[in-house]
């Protein structure tokens, strides 16, 4: 890509608060967006070839409410990314990332994240510090289990579609704001799906299909009566 071409997008990125280049086959974060760190709101480097985020540079974007950085080649991000105090909408979708930084739970604005088709082998504790967040995409990853912190968290729809789950704490019934919780294509076996979230949780959405049992079986199980009433109550709110 020429640099006319991109100058032109930051002078315009300038005026708009907005930066989106995407399918460009972009290697690096532009370097040239140093100069907006104080203007920008949305950055998309979607579906590019980027492999690292600048440490220097990404933590500056101090009015950024969305970055985008779906289909690239990230394995790691750097801490300073924990810095963007006003990010609300954070897209990963289709890199390497194994894991989060350890700072991961001072984005403190964060609603949206979404890390479909990474390599995460667990659930990131540093989500459960996070209590504005409402959607969380995992799905595509490589989760096992599900762990006694889950009940901390404080979304609305968490996605755990085609991981490698065969186990998930009682914990998660705990969860105080948990509506949707999506569980399709995993290894579970019925009796590895606590009751609970039937009979005593939010859930008014629970999507199992794909696992080691038949959705029948699951309407035999002790709740789901009181499963339906919160699933039903939802639907008629929403038609």
């Amino acid at each position: 890509m020429g640099n006319s071409a991109l100058r032109a997008h930051v002078e315009t990125a300038q005026k708009t608060g907005v930066f989106q280049l995407k399918d460009r086959g972009l290697t690096e974060f532009p370097p040239e967006l140093q100069k907006l760190t104080s203007n920008l709101r949305t950055i998309d480097l979607s579906n590019n070839k980027i492999e690292s985020l600048p440490p220097v540079i990404i933590g500056k974007f101090t009015l950024l409410k969305s970055l985008s950085l779906n289909n690239n080649k990230l394995t790691l991000l750097p801490e300073e990314l924990c810095n963007l105090k006003k990010l609300e909408m954070l897209s990963l979708n289709n890199n390497h990332l194994r894991e989060l930084p350890s700072t991961f739970g001072q984005l403190a604005a964060l609603k949206t994240l979404s890390l479909s088709g990474n390599q995460l082998q667990a659930l990131p504790p540093q989500l459960c510090s996070l209590r504005h967040l409402d959607v969380v995409d995992l799905s595509k990853n490589q989760i096992r289990s599900i762990p006694d912190t889950v009940g901390e968290l404080q979304v609305i729809e968490l996605n755990l579609n085609q991981n490698q789950i065969s186990q998930i704490s009682v914990k998660i019934s705990c969860c105080p704001r948990l509506k949707v919780l999506r569980l399709e294509e995993n290894c579970l076996e019925l009796s590895m799906l606590p009751q609970s979230i039937l009979s005593d949780s939010q859930i008014c959405l629970l999507a199992v299909e794909g696992n080691l049992f038949e959705i029948k079986k699951l309407r035999e199980l002790e709740g789901y009566d009181k499963y339906m009433e919160r699933f039903t109550a939802t639907k008629k709110k929403f038609a």
